[in-house]
């Protein structure tokens, strides 16, 4: 699954060298931080929120039901 958040994630960001993914696993759920220079946030994100809600949509979708449920959030790189 975090092959093909990173594969979207990738079209819209254009600093990918600044690109960083942290997964966490815990009993019922597996969140994905993903970590973005700030001139990438506007354009991971999309306008109102679209790519980004496109994003989980898709990853809702391809999760199976038996499995552990995926929260991703995106957030914006500190140096």
């Amino acid at each position: 699954m975090l092959d093909i958040i990173k594969y979207i994630v990738e079209q819209f960001a254009e600093d990918k060298e600044h690109l960083e993914y942290r997964v966490e696993e815990t009993e019922d759920s597996i969140n994905v931080t993903v970590l973005l220079a700030e001139s990438d946030m506007g354009k991971v994100i999309g306008k109102q929120g679209k790519i980004a809600k496109a994003l989980r949509t898709i990853v809702r979708a391809k999760t199976p039901r038996e499995s552990k449920k995926y929260n991703i959030e995106i957030k914006e790189r500190e140096e």
